[in-house]
């Protein structure tokens, strides 16, 4: 889960995991994969570092990049 910030200031916390796409516009509007789209005040890369902090807190970025290792070899 990452905490981000909407248009009308209010905090809020969304799964990281049902994150479909983002988008710039000078807005960044991230859409789920439930089809709907959130707007809020972080610029993109800094939901994109929230993000990847998320994933390695789970483990998910180690697990993927052991999985690509091992289908290298």
């Amino acid at each position: 889960m990452i905490r981000i910030t909407r248009l009308n200031g209010k905090k809020m916390i969304i799964n990281a995991l049902l994150i479909e796409s983002m988008e710039e516009t000078p807005d960044t509007i991230i859409t789920l994969i439930t089809s709907k789209k959130i707007t809020v005040l972080e610029p993109m890369a800094d939901v994109v570092q929230l993000v990847t902090e998320y994933m390695k807190s789970i483990g998910a970025v180690a697990g993927t990049i052991k999985s690509m290792e091992s289908e290298g070899s």
